[in-house]
């Protein structure tokens, strides 16, 4: 199943509405969060139907418990939950960025991984450790169940103004070793986040640039840098 987050171009909401997309639509489902219908069971009452192209996706978590960075499944950094931006988003900040493309994990009911949706680690190399990638991690644009994606061996690119700058397959990654990792000792919650090792890093952005991660069958997770 793909699920969304999202709000009619016309009316305008930081959170959203719950939705599952259904070809070139969106479903509004009966949930406040992704996290209130993962503990709910995964199922909500449909309500408003909306065309795709009438609607804008934002992000799937906006406010994750806790985030986990991964570069492999025996080790991990935490990450700013207030950094979520979603797909679309205007970056303010004047330098010269890299983004290191990923994807996570999104924790459900119980502790179990509910689904999966790009993420994006953006980071800005002239400021020092660790403000230099305090400010932004992209998620979206669709959270995907693992019934309709195995997040092993997927394809990942990422374009820079409409030029590609980085394609490769994303690293193989235990996301069952992973979630056991970060859930001992301590408990997991629905919305927590456990982003795996990147592809790469893309360097050099300029303000100004336009940027798209495409991940096969979760989408293209778009982001502008602020011009001069």
């Amino acid at each position: 199943m793909r699920l969304c987050m999202f709000h009619p171009t016309d009316q305008p909401m930081e959170r959203g509405w719950v939705g599952k997309i259904d070809g070139d639509r969106v479903i509004q489902l009966a949930a406040q969060t992704l996290q209130s219908l993962f503990t709910g069971g995964g199922s909500a009452r449909e309500h408003a139907v909306y065309p795709l192209t009438g609607v804008r996706l934002v992000a799937p978590v906006l406010h994750p418990p806790a985030v986990r960075v991964f570069e492999d499944q025996e080790s991990f950094a935490f990450a700013n939950p207030s950094a979520i931006v979603g797909p679309g988003v205007e970056l303010s900040i004047d330098r010269r960025l890299a983004v290191l493309p990923r994807i996570a994990a999104v924790v459900g009911a119980e502790g179990a991984l509910a689904g999966f949706t790009c993420f994006a680690e953006w980071r800005a190399p002239e400021l020092s450790e660790p403000k230099d990638r305090d400010f932004a991690l992209g998620l979206g644009p669709v959270f995907v169940t693992p019934d309709e994606l195995d997040p092993g061996g997927l394809e990942a690119v990422v374009s820079v103004d409409g030029s590609e700058r980085i394609r490769g397959v994303l690293p193989g990654f235990d996301w069952d070793a992973a979630r056991d990792l970060a859930a001992s000792g301590t408990v997991l919650r629905p919305g927590d986040l456990l982003a795996g090792p990147a592809l790469g890093a893309v360097e050099g952005i300029a303000p100004g640039s336009s940027v798209e991660l495409d991940v096969d069958g979760i989408g293209t997770l778009a982001a502008t840098v602020a011009g001069d």
